[in-house]
């Protein structure tokens, strides 16, 4: 079975412009831009047959291009990263299977996240749509709570059935957490998600409903025509995942790359 991992990057960025392209001290003090780290952690899953970075800019196409990416070029037209994923399918001499797309401020993605989500789709034939999701520890939980406290859209949470399939997805934190010292189960919501050809391309025909242009979260279109997205409950194994989404992540998520020994 057939898979192909996307990486979509746009340059102008609501809250962070410019964010692919921002540097990240690593381990050893090697800093490498967003974009790249990212690319590293597409690269380091097994079974895949191959890694694109796509994007609409110039700068980031090559950028990407120097450091070895293979890249697809898609329109200033796609809204969001499964409309850039929609568009680059089609770009392809041979149509996967399977296509990832994993967000491109997301470097702290553990490979086995996208293994497991690629091993869910492979075994459940009829899921369309599937993503990760990973309970929040004591560390990142708090982050969430810091962040909407300070006005700032941090991670997103999601809130699922008891068969596993998405009941919402939200950039506040949900359930509400009343304590710190005794909180329910949040769900964090990971970048990534996996895709049969035929519901990309279902996404595409369909317009942008009120809670996806409330939220601002693409995963919701699926939500509002119906289509069952599978949340994959993925294990951190001591890895804090976190996401750049503003300016203070940097310092959150080069700190980690030291913790880790990542370069």
């Amino acid at each position: 079975m057939s898979t192909v991992v996307f990486i979509p990057a746009r340059y102008a960025s609501t809250r962070y412009p410019g964010k692919p392209l921002v540097e990240l001290t690593g381990a050893t003090g090697e800093r490498k831009s967003l974009i790249q780290r990212s690319w590293e952690a597409a690269m380091a899953v097994e079974g895949v047959d191959a890694v694109y970075v796509l994007t609409d800019d110039d700068r980031i196409r090559d950028a990407a291009r120097a450091f070895g990416a293979e890249v697809i070029m898609t329109s200033t037209a796609a809204r969001n990263g499964t409309e850039r994923c929609a568009e680059a399918v089609g770009q392809l001499s041979q149509t996967p299977e399977i296509v990832v797309n994993l967000q491109g401020d997301a470097p702290l993605t553990p490979a086995w996240f996208v293994s497991d989500l690629i091993a869910h789709m492979k075994a459940e034939s009829e899921a369309q749509m599937a993503t990760p999701v990973l309970l929040t520890d004591a560390e990142t939980l708090a982050n969430f709570v810091t962040d909407r406290k300070a006005g700032r859209v941090g991670g997103t949470t999601a809130v699922m059935r008891r068969d596993g399939t998405a009941i919402y997805f939200s950039k506040e934190v949900l359930p509400y957490v009343g304590s710190l010292d005794t909180p329910p189960e949040v769900w964090h919501h990971v970048g990534c998600y996996a895709y049969r050809p035929a519901a990309l391309r279902a996404y595409g025909d369909w317009p942008e409903g009120p809670l996806e242009q409330a939220e601002g979260l693409e995963q919701l279109r699926f939500v509002e025509n119906g289509c069952p997205v599978a949340c994959v409950k993925v294990e951190g194994k001591g890895r804090v995942f976190w996401e750049l989404n503003n300016p203070v992540d940097v310092e959150r998520i080069e700190s980690v790359l030291k913790k880790e020994g990542i370069a």
